[in-house]
């Protein structure tokens, strides 16, 4: 069998098979003028997605359901029109802009809905352009949210480049968007044709996942694999491999999906982060992808990168 880690695998882009990963905004954020918000919410053809609460919130009539609104349909639901951000134009042109309302998201009007960022892709509500582009309103959204305000001074923040970046309005400070780079791993033990899976306490039951964590300043992606891999399972990991990567709006993850190999495989867990941890052989992660494993033991939604590496290893061409 050939190594995962010599040749290129069953896909020629598997981070286009994870959800959020569908964008097909045109952003052009490096060639916007100051005024590029304002014209865009001008437009007659503008849609914009709105949040209440830091949650998306949905129109539905009977059993439709619809993420865009019209400038007209937001009038009465009292938008922060500073907290606009033009996030960019849609392929046919449209400007699209995302607006918090000052609303409760538990208190809404009959034919709205709030819903969170995960709802939007587990329950399959939408398809992938529209979560693409809702995963960069969403991450922008939160960002404009938490910096309204500058990290030097204290003063005030303001949009800037039709709010893909803020500006203080005192000290002049800039401030651009945030994305948090995780690192999520599927472990392999080659020789014995086996893999490393976890379980934390906040899964559903019966749910195991690859291991996974945040990158720390001054660490390359693969010691970050190497690092959390060890902190959470003693499991030391050599040649690690890229395989794909997906937007996360939660609120604004990307996740950097790879394949580890181990070089040590008892297991020691750390209890904090871990409620299990232990080795599946390929046909054990076989019937756990198929939803057959006998002990009930089920795996990530199939829009998940942690998905998309497990499902990977097992089709990975010999």
């Amino acid at each position: 069998m050939t190594s995962l880690f010599e040749n290129y695998g069953p896909h020629r882009d598997a981070s286009a098979l994870t959800a959020f990963a569908g964008c097909r905004i045109i952003r052009d954020s490096e060639h916007r003028g100051e005024d590029a918000l304002q014209k865009a919410a001008a437009d007659p053809e503008a849609r914009f997605f709105a949040f209440a609460g830091g949650k998306v919130v949905i129109k539905h009539e009977r059993q439709v359901l619809d993420p865009y609104f019209a400038r007209y349909e937001l009038v009465d639901l009292s938008p922060d029109r500073s907290s606009a951000v033009l996030i960019g134009h849609e392929p046919s042109g449209a400007p699209l802009i995302s607006i918090d309302l000052e609303l409760d998201p538990e208190a809404l009007p009959a034919h709205l809905k709030a819903t969170s960022a995960r709802s939007m892709y587990s329950e399959g509500l939408f398809d992938e352009p529209t979560l693409g582009a809702f995963a960069l309103a969403c991450s922008l959204s939160a960002w404009t949210r938490n910096h309204r305000f500058c990290g030097v001074c204290g003063a005030p923040s303001e949009g800037a480049a039709g709010g893909f970046r803020r500006q203080c309005t005192a000290c002049g400070h800039m401030m651009f968007p945030r994305t948090d780079p995780v690192a999520i791993m599927l472990v392999v033990d080659e020789a014995r044709d086996r893999v490393l899976l976890g379980r934390s306490p906040r899964f559903e039951p019966g749910r195991y996942s690859c291991l996974a964590g945040f990158l720390e300043p001054g660490e390359t992606l693969e010691d970050a694999v190497r690092r959390e891999t060890f902190e959470e399972s003693a499991i030391r990991v050599g040649p690690v491999r890229y395989h794909a990567s997906q937007p996360w709006p939660m609120p604004h993850m990307l996740m950097l999906g790879c394949f580890g190999k181990a070089e040590s495989f008892d297991i020691t867990r750390d209890e904090s982060e871990l409620e299990d941890c232990r080795w599946f052989s390929r046909a054990e992660l076989k019937a756990i992808l198929d939803g057959t494993h006998p002990d009930g033991i089920n795996a990530p939604p199939e829009g998940a990168i942690a998905y998309r590496l497990m499902r990977d290893f097992i089709d990975w061409p010999a």
